[in-house]
């Protein structure tokens, strides 16, 4: 039987002291020896929920100093709450999305996915004219015409639902992911144990798993994130988009939506009644993506004109 190699070099997290655990190595798999305060700052770190205010910016300085040693770079990690009376809902016009995917790499762009391997957030499906396109499993996501759009084809661009429903949370093992007051369903990636049940149990198909380190050009890196948005990632974690919540917290667009050339993308507050969103919802044929599975999706799709 092979000897256990030196405990000094194991790469300690969450996933695992569980794996360990399961093993009955529990005490065994902490290296006692060579941690330092910052790593058991790091691992016994509470639950983001739990955290108050100077737990919260303790947190926030430690992660900042990690990040600007490793992409030699400043990032600034915000905490901006939920606003009060704001329920964010996201509408898509698809008698005007022409497949370009612009939304797909300012999305890459604004939040700060690995490089290497690739991951994007926003995946645009095409279809043929007169198919069965609501069928995501068998549709179309590699395309590659010389010009979009292409005649006898439409295109659906599908990223998180945001379900007010959201099945992803109810199987989390560790609570690491949530829904907030404002309706965005976010992650604590440092609580996550890249167990993949969130991903099993999207029906959207719109999480990510990090297989790798995540690769990212410090020059290529968007500076100003969210903790549990845009900041970077780890490898053995899942990501999804977020609404862009580094941005809609302080009143801006998301990203993709700016990015979208033939304004095909609505954003805004379901509270409001004077709000684009509300809009579309009350005068175009609007309607979600699986309705029969009860997630109540606040993402809605529509076309141009009026019912």
């Amino acid at each position: 039987m092979k000897r256990l190699r030196d405990l000094s070099e194991i790469k300690l997290d969450r996933r695992t002291l569980l794996k360990g655990a399961a093993l009955g190595l529990a005490g065994t798999a902490l290296p006692l020896n060579k941690a330092d305060a910052s790593f058991w700052e790091a691992f016994f770190q509470k639950h983001f929920r739990e955290m108050g205010k100077e737990d919260l910016k303790k947190v926030i300085e430690r992660l900042e100093r990690e990040y600007e040693k490793k992409y030699k770079k400043a990032i600034r990690i915000h905490n901006h709450p939920a606003m009060p009376g704001v329920l964010f809902g996201y509408g898509l016009d698809l008698s005007r999305c022409i497949g370009c995917r612009r939304c797909v790499y300012a999305c890459f762009k604004e939040n700060n996915p690995s490089r290497d391997p690739q991951i994007h957030l926003i995946t645009v499906l095409r279809f043929k004219k007169g198919d069965k396109w609501v069928d995501l499993e068998n549709s179309e996501k590699y395309y590659s015409p010389q010009q979009v759009p292409e005649p006898g084809y439409f295109y659906m661009p599908v990223q998180c639902q945001q379900c007010e429903n959201p099945p992803c949370v109810k199987v989390c093992p560790t609570q690491a992911t949530w829904k907030e007051p404002d309706g965005i369903v976010v992650i604590d990636y440092n609580w996550c144990i890249g167990c993949r049940y969130c991903m099993a149990a999207c029906p959207y198909g719109a999480r990510r798993f990090n297989w790798a380190e995540p690769s990212i050009p410090p020059d290529e890196m968007t500076t100003e994130t969210h903790y549990l948005g845009n900041r970077p990632r780890y490898k053995g974690v899942v990501e999804k988009c977020t609404f862009c919540i580094q941005r809609t917290r302080i009143g801006k667009y998301p990203a993709c939506l700016e990015a979208c050339p033939v304004g095909a993308r609505k954003f805004g507050n379901l509270l409001d009644p004077n709000s684009e969103i509300r809009y579309a919802i009350e005068n175009k044929r609007v309607f979600r993506l699986k309705e029969d599975l009860n997630t109540y999706p606040k993402f809605y799709y529509f076309f141009a004109y009026g019912r």
